[in-house]
């Protein structure tokens, strides 16, 4: 992993603390683990305690119609000009677990998919 990455990905997960993230880590010895994402995996991350740290996150293209709407919703529209994206469409993309960074392409993230989704 490159540092660009590695800053790219702390900075995602630093975003994902307040809301119910998992991850898959991989410590620098032990077997592959996944749980909630805590301060800690980030501090052990920032200090190679924890060699790969990956969380579970949505692609932008599994957004339902509801959600979509409410997405919508967040955006600032300038008439003439089109939308853009507002705090408040940032803080509703990590909430809902959305990959806001591209990171499933990346390597950096897992995709949920209906058979693989630690959050049902």
């Amino acid at each position: 992993m490159t540092q660009q990455d590695k800053d790219l990905l702390l900075r995602d997960l630093s975003a994902r603390l307040p809301y119910r993230v998992y991850v898959r880590v991989k410590y620098k010895e032990g077997e592959p683990c996944y749980g909630k994402l805590t301060p800690r995996d980030i501090q052990w991350f920032i200090d190679s305690n924890i060699e790969v740290i990956k969380p579970y996150l949505r692609p932008m293209s599994s957004m339902t119609k509801d959600e979509e709407k409410e997405y919508n919703k967040t955006l600032c529209v300038i008439r003439g000009h089109g939308s853009f994206c507002t705090i408040d469409t940032f803080d509703y993309l990590i909430s809902h677990g959305f990959d806001v960074h591209d990171l499933i392409p990346k390597g950096l993230a897992i995709e949920v998919t209906e058979e693989n989704n630690p959050y049902k």
